[in-house]
């Protein structure tokens, strides 16, 4: 063995030694279980690099415990599997805080400046009030997304939505091929940023809509931060070509003319003295918040909807029953599709939509520990970080029968309310005071693809081998909180029978605050 590789290896053996003995020997029995592991640390590696984001899962049913301590390298970890405990840690947000994660996170992926560092991590622990850019920027989230205020965002992605599906939408007697998610992420990725960013979108230049995609793959190397300019070389370099392109776009103030959402986070930004370029580096996380999970959402609904014909069937018919028709005097054929109304007469499209969102996420909400607290009897030490993994609550049987790793479409339809958990067990969007802001405009677009495809297009897999076999998600990327599919599905479109040639398809949603609630928290928006 090359004495250089055998050095390495025994200082890395000695080094993780010396790690797993302080870990161990730094608990406390009144903290949390330790989760079971057959060798110290290495255990909770390999299963974490193994299993990814259903580790927590095996550690559950394997102990079948409420909350468990995971020792890792240099960090220890709470880990929540309890839906009454995971909303005891959301009421006490000063002890449980988001805010040094966001903060040090947005700092890590933007490459921002020092200067700017210290400004996202001023007062992030509330001790001088809820001022500084992380507890303004809760604020700006809530007030630009809240129902009442995003029906100018709903308006232009519906324009771009309708727009994408009249160009796919194909002559009669006539077939389009298309790959499926790659379909979705350009179209979505078009609607999203136009609505959220106005005319003068950055996103509009499809250069920099891949520079972005490309970031976002390789975003793993930057978040652990370990020589990225040696092992993220490709992301780096998307990245500051999407950060050129948002420093044009402010200092040409693209954002006057933008949404309402873009407006108040940019006067947080500028109230607590960012420096312009470091806003423009800073805003691709922006971008990846209202962007990175949309897509697969989307992806993952229309293909469990079509891969069950019953249930396409079921729901193209509470669709169709839906649409508005109207007669135009030059004879042309109006035909409307109101979210609105889908909403409050789609039952089984809604249940739908909800059981793929608890069936595909995967997303593992993080606080740290402010200081040292007793949870259900249990002591959580300061400096620790708290873990709530998504999977973990939505596969537990015990929660949601025997058929919870099932996909069951009718899970949430509004008379079976009695035999699932309470609202607060779904926790796809999140909650408490990091409740994801954009649900309500991420599900009207997801609505709107979905009902517009199932009333206008026919589609069927290429390879009949596989038909509608689920691809896998184990490459999800690192800020993905929906798993995302590690291949994309090449499909045939084809006009749905009865479609006629000429007819105009519109997809509208009313103003109002009426919501489809599906967290614990929707229930106080009406």
């Amino acid at each position: 063995m090359d004495p250089r590789l055998w050095l390495a290896t025994v200082s890395g053996a000695v080094t993780l030694g010396y790690l797993a003995i302080r870990k161990l020997l730094d608990y406390d029995p009144r903290e949390p279980p330790l989760a079971p592991q057959r060798i110290p640390i290495i255990s909770h590696m390999i299963g974490l690099y193994r299993r990814t984001y259903n580790y927590y899962s095996d550690v559950y049913a394997a102990t079948g415990a409420p909350i468990f301590t995971v020792p890792l390298p240099g960090q220890k970890m709470y880990v929540v599997s309890s839906p009454d405990l995971i909303q005891s840690i959301q009421r006490q947000h000063r002890a449980f805080s988001i805010d040094p994660i966001l903060m040090k996170f947005s700092s890590i992926i933007a490459g921002s400046s020092k200067e700017s560092d210290a400004i996202l991590q001023y007062n992030v622990y509330g001790d001088d009030g809820d001022h500084g850019v992380a507890h303004e920027s809760h604020i700006a989230l809530r007030d630009g997304t809240k129902p009442s205020n995003i029906d100018e965002m709903n308006r232009d992605m519906l324009r771009e939505v309708s727009s994408s599906l009249d160009l796919l939408e194909p002559p009669i007697g006539q077939t389009k091929r298309i790959k499926l998610y790659s379909w979705l992420r350009t179209t979505l990725t078009s609607a999203t940023t136009r609505a959220v960013y106005g005319p003068m979108n950055p996103y509009n230049d499809q250069s920099i809509a891949d520079a972005f995609w490309e970031f976002e793959q390789g975003i793993m190397p930057i978040i652990i931060n370990i020589l990225p300019t040696l092992f993220a070389r490709k992301a780096i370099a998307a990245r500051a070509k999407v950060s050129q392109a948002f420093y044009k776009y402010y200092t040409s103030n693209g954002q006057e003319s933008a949404s309402l959402l873009t407006r108040l986070r940019y006067g947080v930004a500028t109230r607590n003295k960012l420096p312009v370029e470091d806003i423009a580096k800073i805003e691709i996380g922006g971008t990846i918040a209202i962007m990175v999970n949309t897509i697969p959402a989307a992806f993952w609904t229309l293909f469990y909807v079509h891969a069950n014909p019953a249930l396409l069937a079921s729901i193209r018919a509470e669709v169709e029953a839906c649409i508005e028709t109207a007669p135009g005097e030059d004879g042309t054929v109006t035909r409307t599709i109101n979210i609105v109304t889908l909403k409050a007469n789609c039952p089984l499209l809604l249940s739908s939509y909800q059981e793929t969102l608890r069936y595909v996420g995967m997303g593992t909400p993080v606080r740290e520990v402010t200081q040292d607290t007793y949870l259900d009897g249990y002591l959580l030490k300061k400096g620790a970080l708290i873990q709530m993994p998504t999977r973990v609550v939505h596969s537990d049987p015990k929660l949601w029968g025997e058929n919870a790793n099932d996909f069951v479409p009718e899970r949430f339809l509004p008379e079976n309310k009695s035999s699932r958990p309470k609202e607060s067990c779904f926790r796809t969007f999140g909650g408490g005071k990091t409740l994801c802001p954009g649900r309500h405009f991420a599900t009207n677009e997801i609505l709107a693809v979905v009902a517009a495809f199932v009333a206008r297009l026919e589609m069927e897999p290429v390879d009949k081998e596989k038909g509608w076999e689920a691809p896998t998600s184990w490459n999800t990327g690192a800020a993905g909180q929906i798993m995302a599919p590690d291949r994309d599905v090449e499909v045939d479109i084809k006009r749905r029978e009865g479609v006629e040639e000429g007819w105009r398809w519109v997809v509208r949603v009313d103003k109002g605050d009426k919501v489809f609630r599906m967290v614990t928290e929707d229930f106080g928006d009406e």
